[in-house]
Parts: C-alpha cells; structure tokens; sequence
C-alpha cells in the first residue's frame, strides 16, 4: 500500500491520537491546529502542549496555523473537531479542494436545528466541490488517552461508497488500531452520537450513587433508544450491536477517560453544569447532542425517555433523582417494542 498524504484538521486528543496513529500506518500526516502555540510545539519539541502532552510524536508529523497551507497536495483531510464547529470548518476549506480528496469525520454528533449528522453536513457544504461518495466517518469505542498510546482499538469505516470505506480502512490499519467496514452510515453516526447522552445519563447514575442495577438498565434500555431513533431514520437494527453501538455505548458509559460521563458524574454529585463546562478545556459533545435529540424526537413523536430526562437535568434544573423518579414511574411497558 502506497503512503497517503493525509491531514488532521483539529489538534485537540483524538486529533493528536490520529496523527500518531496515521503515522504507524505509514502515511505523511499534517495537523492544523487553530492555536498557533500548539502547532509551534509539535514541530519543535514533538509534543502537543495542551492535549496527551504525555506522548512524544514523531518528528514526520508536521503541523501549521494556516489553514490552506496545510491542504495542499492532499489525499484525505480528517476532521478532528467538535460537532458544531464542523460546518464553519467545512466551508473554509472548501476553496482549497479540487474534489479528489477523501473526508473523513470523526466528531461525533447531531446538528441543533438542522438534526443533521456530520456526514450529512459535509455532503451538503462541499456540494460542487467533492462528491458525496468522497464521504465517510471513522467511529467507534476509542478513547484518546488509549489510542495515543496504541493500545488495542477497534473502530468502523462508513461511507457513502464501498470503494470510500476501503480507503479509510486501508489508511488507517496498523496492528493496534482495527478497522471494520460498514455501509450503514446513518446507523453508525446514530450510534455514535446518542451514546454520549447515555454517557452522561450513566455519570449522573454514578455521581449519585444509584446503583449498579440502575446504570445496567440505564445502558440497555439506552441501547433500545439509540436504536429507536436509527431505525427511524433508515439504519439497519444490526448496526447497534456493533462496535458503533452496543461496543461505543459501553466504554463511553463506563470508563473514566469519557468526558460525557465525567460531565454527568460531577451532576451526580451536585455541581452544576454551567460551571462543569466553563472547567473543562475539551467539548463534551452529549451535551450539545441532547439539545438536538430531545428536538427531533419531539418533532417527530418518537418515545426517547431517557434523552428527555437529561435534557430536564441539563436544561431544565431538574434534580437528577427526580428525573429517575419519572422514569422509573412510567407506564408499565413490554421490553421489545421499537
């Protein structure tokens, strides 16, 4: 396999993670980063400063503050970014493409408004300038501190087209980091994104000490939710026991590296979520993500019980016990029923 030129737009973890990982796979990797410290850094010192500045790059990883300088000559251009920034992101790019580049998306997420996935977001900003089938995601269980550290990984390549899918698995494939292939891309971008609501629901559950019965159910009837919603925008049911998400529900709801989880912890133990947000220096993209589940579901009259839960506790003031207290007081319901 020929190496790729390949550059990650967004230097926070999982960008700097890529990179190392892009590197092992044999690719010439570039990063931009919106600070211009940061860049400075990892050309001189080989360390991002600010995220995993425990782990050295390698001195090939070169990375700018200029946009268009690090788009030249590309063969895939990864976005590495939070959610919401991925539309503004997109349309500055996109006078330094000719359209052969792959785009690859790993911000995990649901658009506020529009209820767009990132895929969706690309295909529509880029149009006239790349075709949709130049379009896929990289999601999957994989936490930066884990994957910067080449830990075993697996993930899943979804795209528009086979051909996509297989070029990202290919570019992406060492020995530590595994790449599946699904054609199911709105089920994996589901899957991806509503799992951090969970996150944050199983933080909450942790953070007030309700119990491992509690978190159990919390996770699987999640699951059923996630997959409520998939289905209803044309997902395939399998997809959800899949690494997207039956595999990225269970680390994201349980590990300590989840900033979701870490976000619901802290409301568990009575913080408040303004104040847990203006601490953090990394997006946690649940939270952003209720706002615009909660939003569809109500749209379009689908039953997501618990999505509507947190966003009472995030949005409403809603005490957390008394948000349980809704759910487990609902109508008795049968267990199988999408």
């Amino acid at each position: 396999m020929s190496k790729r030129n390949v550059t990650i737009v967004g230097a926070g973890s999982f960008g700097t993670a890529l990179a190392l990982v892009l590197d092992t796979a044999g690719n010439n990797v570039q990063m931009w980063a919106r600070e211009e410290n940061i860049a400075n850094q990892i050309n001189e010192k080989h360390i991002n400063p600010s995220y995993l500045n425990d782990i050295d790059l390698p001195e090939g990883i070169k990375a700018y503050n200029d946009l268009e300088q690090c788009l030249k000559s590309q063969d895939m251009v990864v976005f590495a970014t939070p959610s919401h920034t991925l539309r503004e992101l997109a349309g500055k790019l996109k006078p330094c493409l000719d359209g052969h580049e792959i785009l690859v998306t790993v911000a995990k997420g649901i658009e506020n408004d529009t209820f767009k996935t990132m895929s969706q977001i690309l295909v529509e900003v880029m149009e006239g300038t790349t075709y949709e089938d130049n379009i896929g995601v990289l999601y999957g269980p994989s936490h930066a501190e884990e994957v910067g550290k080449l830990k075993p990984t697996t993930v899943v390549a979804a795209a528009y087209s086979t051909r996509t899918a297989r070029i990202i698995q290919e570019t992406f494939l060492t020995p530590m980091f595994r790449v599946y292939i699904n054609n199911d891309v709105i089920g994996v971008e589901i899957g991806g994104s509503v799992k951090n609501i969970m996150a944050i629901a199983a933080g909450i559950v942790d953070g007030a000490e309700l119990g491992d019965n509690a978190k159990a159910a919390l996770i699987t009837r999640g699951l059923h939710e996630m997959k409520r919603m998939g289905l209803m925008m044309g997902a395939h049911s399998d997809t959800f026991s899949g690494l997207t998400g039956m595999g990225d529900l269970i680390v994201t709801c349980t590990s300590t590296h989840s900033r979701n989880r870490s976000v619901g912890f802290r409301i568990g133990k009575g913080e408040k979520l303004d104040d847990i947000i203006d601490s953090m220096n990394m997006v946690a993209e649940g939270v952003k993500t209720t706002k615009s589940v909660r939003d569809w579901a109500i749209k379009n009259n689908v039953e997501m019980p618990i999505t509507h839960a947190i966003y009472s506790v995030l949005f409403e003031n809603v005490d957390p016990r008394d948000a349980l207290y809704e759910l487990m007081t609902r109508d008795p319901k049968d267990e199988i029923v999408m």
